[in-house]
């Protein structure tokens, strides 16, 4: 089964073919970070209007790629939310009105199911049962994951979520948008433990985060070193940058071993960071673990790892409806089952 995956859940126009969920045939991604970066942050709609201009050339782009044509896809799924509700609307559009235009099924769904099914468009996945970290702009939480469509939740942010801290962080320091990419180049220029920040855990026990203290205790440096923090912005940021991978690497495994999984993953956006990366790597390595992080361009938001779920929905006879709509945040349902 060949499969359109569309995404616009956010600042990136996406289109991908997949072929059985995990062969990926193509995939184009048209980001917005340019438009946005003199604000500071996404414009929402600023967003849903490049989505419009992106949408066509994109998917065009992806079936072109794949040295398809449109008549031999076989069904679409594109991503309903969560998401911004003007950007979702522009590619849940678009996909019901090509899978009518030709009369193939097509499905909406989660974007952080997208990002879990990722690692299964690697040569190596994990094998079910095994736990996730999924980390991205808007969202930390740690799911046991026991077939590529249940879900189980185990923890999650209960303020700001680790991507959304950088992007912070990163403004304070005057650094720009997007946040987490020079951040992390930073970090690897500093002392970590020069600017010592105490680490978030909440409670050692659970596996919920809280990176709303972080951030501050950030804030209160600046604001309590103000003719110095500017020469010792790199260690600030290697010091920020421990505090955050050391928590959620020391979460993520504190999980596995409760669910009794030698594998693990790690998803989303901030996956791509290399210091959670190599944190995660030795502490799983040092526990007897293995852990799965999917390639730089399957970390942030990407249309084949829409796709990949797709596939398994589709397949299980799940269908989407014309009279389907995009949800927001508050309204999606959460990925349990």
């Amino acid at each position: 089964m060949i499969v359109l995956g569309i995404e616009s859940s956010c600042d990136e126009t996406a289109a991908a073919l997949v072929r059985d969920g995990h062969q990926v045939l193509s995939s184009v991604v048209a980001s917005q970070v340019a438009v946005h970066h003199p604000y500071g942050g996404v414009v929402p709609e600023l967003a849903s209007r490049k989505h419009i201009e992106a949408i066509v050339p994109v998917v065009t782009g992806a079936v072109a790629k794949a040295g398809l044509t449109a008549d031999q896809i076989d069904g679409v799924a594109v991503t309903q939310g969560p998401g911004l509700v003007g950007s979702l609307l522009v590619g849940f559009s678009f996909a019901k009105g090509f899978a009518y235009g030709h009369g193939i099924p097509w499905i909406g769904v989660d974007h952080l199911e997208g990002h879990i099914n990722s690692v299964f468009l690697e040569p190596e996945p994990p094998p079910f049962p095994f736990v996730a970290l999924l980390v991205s702009g808007g969202h930390t939480s740690i799911y046991h994951v026991t077939s590529h469509r249940k879900f189980h939740p185990m923890g999650q942010t209960r303020d700001d979520a680790a991507g959304e801290a950088y992007d912070k962080v990163a403004k304070m320091l005057e650094l720009g948008y997007p946040g987490g990419g020079v951040i992390d180049r930073l970090a690897a220029q500093g002392d970590p433990d020069k600017v010592f920040f105490t680490r978030p855990f909440l409670d050692k026990d659970r596996f919920d985060f809280s990176f709303s203290g972080i951030k501050s205790a950030v804030s209160r440096y600046i604001q309590t070193h103000p003719e110095t923090y500017r020469d010792d912005q790199a260690h600030i940021a290697a010091g920020f940058q421990a505090a955050v991978v050391e928590v959620l690497s020391y979460k993520i495994i504190q999980a596995a071993r409760e669910k009794g999984c030698r594998h693990l993953a790690v998803v989303g956006g901030v996956a791509a960071n290399r210091g959670l990366r190599q944190t995660v790597t030795r502490d799983a390595d040092e526990a007897g673990m293995t852990v799965h992080i999917p390639s730089i361009d399957l970390c942030g938001d990407n249309a084949a790892m829409v796709a990949a779920v797709g596939y398994y929905r589709l397949n299980a006879g799940e269908r989407s409806v014309m009279e389907d709509d995009v949800y927001s945040r508050a309204k999606f349902r959460p990925i349990s089952g």
